[in-house]
């Protein structure tokens, strides 16, 4: 059987990346490793967990030797790379767990591929997934190419930059057969609720305020988890190796305008009286080197590969916030302990 190592494969793109994997090929194995901190979640996969084709491994990428353990117990013929820190406003606080997780855990991924298959680089991958961010901050016109130079802003995105730059390296010095993905905001089911759109849904449902950085008119494009899935799934399969593929939503809206719209469909879906969650929102103190704005151009994953979102931003939204709302029990759990003294520091004492 053939074995595909998932990284982070119990956080919120890539739960719904195994998910769809596991059910698509049940011919090849898939080992899903996570360490499981904060955002990552095996209650996201508990329809998959049972497949024969799928197995879950906890561990940390940092640790080198256990990486090489694991690649020399499965010999893996691909690696899909989600892995990460991943979220802005912890980068500020932290900055250093994300230079080790981000950066040293890509290289030692790198270096186990690179030992594993150097005899035979044929019918092997390795996939990273990145971010839109490491390219910078647009102005009002313009969008992401893959061939935009880079500009990361914070400790988050130049830690991912970094490692999209060594698995270049990679390419270029050792042959490795490796794609790229930059991603734009991602949104939808089981997305941990430091993230915007699960925040908000959450405390509109406890009547909590609705903190929104600035005014609100920093811009982002959005695309639903699931049509992300399938672009991995496409670019995996078919991708040029050594290439890289941007992948967007053609959805721009300022963060004010996503928090109204989830307001609007928050009240009609409560029975509450519309408007009325509007009146929760609360303006803080701006992030710390908060980009203006991200827009992707995905031209070149639609010429190349025929991938386009599939979810329209409206039906998407509608969706996501009916999950919330039908998973409450999930939110409560994920809500509770740690997350609830880092909310209080990144949020109210603002």
């Amino acid at each position: 059987m053939k074995k595909i190592l998932v990284t982070g494969g119990a956080g919120f793109i890539g739960s719904h990346l195994v998910r769809l994997l596991v059910k698509k090929y049940p011919d090849t194995l898939f080992v899903n490793l996570d360490n499981l901190t904060y955002a990552g979640n095996l209650a996201n996969l508990t329809d998959i967990s049972s497949e024969p084709n799928y197995e879950f491994v906890k561990g940390d990428i940092v640790d080198e030797d256990f990486i090489m353990a694991t690649f020399d117990a499965y010999r893996f013929e691909g690696v899909i790379h989600l892995a990460a820190e991943s979220h802005v406003d912890r980068s500020i606080a932290s900055p250093k767990e994300f230079i080790m997780t981000n950066i040293v855990g890509t290289v030692n991924l790198l270096n186990a591929a690179r030992f594993y298959w150097k005899d035979n680089f044929e019918g092997k991958r390795f996939y990273h997934v990145s971010t839109d961010e490491v390219y910078g901050s647009l102005g009002d016109e313009g969008k992401f190419l893959e061939t935009t130079p880079y500009d990361p802003r914070s400790p988050y995105s130049a830690s991912k930059a970094s490692s999209d730059h060594l698995v270049r390296a990679y390419h270029h010095t050792y042959g490795l057969p490796v794609v790229i993905s930059n991603c734009s905001n991602n949104y939808g089911p089981n997305q941990f609720p430091e993230k915007l759109i699960p925040l908000i849904l959450n405390n509109i449902r406890h009547n909590k305020p609705l903190p929104v950085y600035g005014q609100g008119t920093n811009i982002r494009d959005w695309l639903y988890v699931v049509d992300h899935a399938k672009a991995i799934d496409l670019i995996y399969q078919k991708g040029i190796n050594g290439e890289t593929y941007n992948i967007g939503g053609n959805n721009e809206r300022q963060n004010i305008d996503i928090v109204k719209t989830l307001c609007r469909i928050m009240d009609r879906q409560l029975g509450r009286p519309e408007g009325d969650s509007e009146k929760l929102i609360t303006y803080v103190k701006d992030r710390a080197g908060h980009d203006l704005r991200y827009a992707i151009d995905a031209t070149k994953i639609y010429e190349q590969l025929g991938w386009q979102p599939e979810v329209q931003f409206n039906d998407g939204f509608e969706k996501t916030v009916a999950w919330y709302l039908e998973n409450q029990q999930w939110l409560d759990e994920v809500t509770s302990g740690n997350y609830l003294k880092y909310y209080d520091k990144m949020y109210r004492e603002r």
